[in-house]
């Protein structure tokens, strides 16, 4: 029997998670603020979402847009908050003025999460060499899971980038799973099965309104059924 493939849905409020769990997503990215892409969320927030649905979530590190990690104790301290909202998983990712990986404010918040999964999300997408940056975290407590469309314009544009990295998982570098989101649409399915990516995030295809609606549990229904399970 295939494996289940992992369908990822940004929420923003208790609304949004409670339509993206009734239509059959996996796991949550809790964001606010989409106009600067996903901003960290508030306390309350985490704890009210927390209260109502009962599939993974995970909270996004974020202070402003960008992928410059600005003031990391006032992040670290927001990492500490959070998990005492219940928050057991999170998103980050950060990059230094030279498009290198930010490792002293990565080895910061990830000491911080004391080993909680997480993601390193789309700024391996703006990294001046990204197989770099995956050997520099490979050993990452914590990390197992990159959110990437392949490049910074999307899917469209990343497909060949990540049809060869799913080739390389397990290689060093290359252990934690490919979460494929930005400009993914459903029509892009298909060939990214086949090449054995097993996990896939969405935000705007969620929503039939735009980001000013709310989450579509009959959207997230069809990306179900599309990947399977």
């Amino acid at each position: 029997m295939s494996k289940r493939a992992v369908l990822e849905v940004i929420a923003l409020d208790v609304e949004d998670a409670v339509a993206a769990q009734a239509g059959g997503a996996d796991r949550l990215e809790l964001v606010t603020d989409m106009a600067a892409d996903g901003l960290t969320p508030s306390t309350e927030t985490v704890a009210a979402i927390r209260a109502a649905v009962d599939i993974d979530l995970r909270v996004m590190l974020r202070l402003a847009d960008g992928f410059a990690a600005g003031d990391v104790e006032r992040l670290t301290r927001l990492a500490g908050r959070l998990r005492e909202a219940g928050a057991t998983e999170f998103v980050l990712g950060f990059l230094d003025p030279d498009g290198d990986v930010d490792l002293h404010a990565v080895e910061r918040i990830a000491g911080v999460l004391h080993g909680c999964r997480w993601t390193f999300h789309r700024a391996i997408d703006r990294a001046a060499n990204r197989d770099a940056l995956r050997k520099q975290l490979g050993d990452f407590p914590g990390l197992d899971t990159y959110l990437t469309a392949g490049a910074a314009g999307g899917v469209d544009e990343g497909m060949t980038v990540l049809l060869a990295e799913a080739r390389r998982r397990g290689e060093p570098g290359y252990e934690q799973q490919l979460l494929v989101g930005g400009g993914l649409r459903l029509d892009h399915v298909p060939g990214l099965l086949a090449a054995g990516i097993d996990a896939f995030h969405i935000g705007g295809a969620a929503r039939p309104s735009g980001w000013a609606g709310p989450v579509s549990a009959e959207a997230v229904a069809e990306w179900r059924r599309v990947l399977g399970g």
